[in-house]
């Protein structure tokens, strides 16, 4: 069983990240859980789910069982914030920006971002996944830094090869990148193929 670190920051798109983790989860995986008080915000809008008590409560009650953990945001002395606590992957979806720009600059001044921070120090799999538009220069500058430390972006722009017919499928397709990032097999979308090849 590997362990993968599934961070949930205030970008739009906060579906993605609930989507992983529970891919992760029916394929019997540790997944230790950090939810943003921002992305508590954009949950609220986007899904409607009212995450002012407990995270663990309504994410629990909405995900599959399983071994998962989750994490206060403000706590840098989780076992996440130490190089000591070793995970196969630590994946950031969606990545706002102020997460992105945070960890680029060696902030780390939640744990998100501590947890990003030791990853690039070990050098392990980090994978962000920056969900806005447009970008300005400055949020290039940070993502072409993170890339030059060895983390893995994703941005999350979908593609149409597929033909998606839902919402979910659009979902999906994003997720399976992180999942082929991750080296898991699955078959959530699509694969390309070339119209004289079916």
């Amino acid at each position: 069983m590997a362990k993968y670190i599934i961070a949930v920051s205030g970008a739009s798109g906060s579906v993605y990240g609930i989507r992983l983790i529970r891919e992760l989860l029916i394929r019997d995986q540790e997944v230790h859980i950090i939810v943003s008080e921002p992305a508590r915000l954009v949950i609220k809008h986007e899904l409607g789910w009212d995450l002012s008590g407990s995270v663990e409560d309504v994410l629990g009650a909405k995900l599959p069982s399983g071994h998962r953990y989750f994490y206060d945001n403000q706590n840098i002395a989780a076992t996440l914030a130490s190089g000591s606590f070793i995970s196969e992957a630590m994946i950031i979806m969606p990545c706002s920006m102020a997460c992105l720009s945070g960890i680029a600059t060696g902030n780390a001044r939640n744990l998100t971002e501590r947890a990003a921070d030791v990853m690039l120090k070990e050098r392990r799999k980090l994978i962000l996944v920056p969900r806005e538009t447009p970008l300005h220069s400055m949020h290039l500058r940070n993502m072409l830094t993170l890339s030059e430390l060895g983390a893995h972006l994703i941005p999350a722009m979908p593609a149409f090869y597929h033909h998606p017919r839902t919402l979910e499928d659009i979902i999906d397709f994003m997720v399976g990148k992180v999942l082929d990032a991750l080296n898991i097999e699955h078959n959530i979308y699509q694969r390309y193929q070339y119209e004289e090849e079916r």
